[in-house]
């Protein structure tokens, strides 16, 4: 594998990067690599004054009310909309002050790529750490991105209640929750205080180009956060759809139905071609396969058209989202059936 192929496995979504990697691969290219819904929220028509003028207070305080009512508000807890929690995950090390964080892992990159670009000490975490640490903070993804393993919400708010009380903060990003949303810290009746939940509408919602996700925490975290993004943090279109998405209550129980049923079938057929499902959500599944057939996974997919995520120094490791259509089904199928047959390399 080389730098290039390498980069691949950085995070999902570089379509366009895969495609220069392997010209020869059939048309179009099928994404697995994100674990974004295949089937994103279908985005109404958006009044034309909104690409025209400044979101108004009313538009944000619209969308607001909206995620509350979505996700809960606890006491303690004010909800500030941002331009994608990727932005809140880069802001973060700006406001909170810790020199030395702790990630719970392995997770999603952006977490200790923030925390190292502020000069911050990270330290790699396999569990929870006792309460008794030199941490001056604590990241959780739940569920967490790649293997899908949870936490309660009443675990976390032991851990919170503690941590918070010595000083130390609490960041929870939550952005695949929504299939699970009895995990959330933010169906309690109360955060306590240095805790910080991040939400997306990127993953369950599919807009992840709507940029587009909120950041709740006490008010002086969040005070500083308005104060950086300004009094426009998101746009008048994101308002409006963000809002119409969060406040539809069937598409919402119609589509976790569904990812429940497709997350099954791709199980399914995984298994059939001896793969071994290690965890994830009902938006994409971690599995390995043992060293036989194709030596790269993530190469053989890609030769395919089909880009999955795979994990630098795990090559047969393969983190799957689902296909969006019978034609994308078919062909992870076709892709799968000839594991055993490839030649390997990349």
């Amino acid at each position: 594998m080389n730098e290039s192929t390498a980069s691949l496995r950085a995070h999902g979504g570089r379509i366009d990067a895969a495609a220069k990697l392997y010209p020869a691969a059939p048309q179009p290219w099928v994404d697995l690599s994100t674990g974004i819904n295949p089937h994103p929220y279908p985005v109404p028509p958006v009044d034309p004054v909104l690409w025209h003028r400044l979101p108004l207070a009313r538009d944000l305080d619209r969308l607001i009310e909206s995620a509350a009512a979505r996700y809960g508000r606890p006491a303690g807890a004010r909800l500030l909309p941002v331009p994608g929690s990727e932005v809140a995950i880069r802001l973060l090390p700006r406001f909170l002050g810790a020199q030395r964080v702790g990630i719970v892992g392995p997770t999603y990159g952006s977490h200790a790529a923030a925390w190292q670009a502020a000069g911050c000490t990270v330290a790699p975490l396999a569990e929870l750490p006792p309460p008794a640490t030199d941490l001056d903070a604590l990241v959780v993804v739940n569920p967490n991105n790649p293997d899908g393993s949870r936490r309660t919400a009443a675990d976390l708010l032991d851990r919170a209640a503690a941590w918070s009380a010595a000083g130390r903060w609490l960041i929870v990003d939550e952005a695949f929750a929504d299939t699970d949303p009895a995990v959330s810290l933010l169906t309690l009746p109360a955060l306590p205080p240095r805790v910080v939940v991040l939400r997306s509408l990127g993953k369950f919602f599919g807009l992840a180009g709507l940029r587009l996700g909120f950041v709740a925490a006490g008010d002086a975290l969040t005070e500083g956060f308005a104060e950086t993004l300004g009094d426009w943090p998101v746009s008048g279109p994101a308002c409006a759809v963000g809002a119409a998405a969060l406040d539809d209550t069937a598409w919402i129980a119609a589509t976790r139905q569904r990812l429940a049923a497709e997350r099954a079938r791709l199980d399914a057929l995984l298994a059939g071609v001896g793969f071994t499902v290690i965890g994830g959500t009902d938006l994409f599944r971690l599995a390995e396969r043992p060293a036989a057939g194709a030596a790269d996974l993530a190469g053989h997919f890609a030769r395919r058209g089909l880009l999955v995520r795979g994990f630098e120094g795990a090559p047969h490791r393969i983190r799957f989202g689902l296909p969006g259509n019978e034609a994308a089904w078919q062909r992870l199928a076709d892709a799968c059936a000839a594991l055993d047959s490839s030649p390997g390399g990349t």
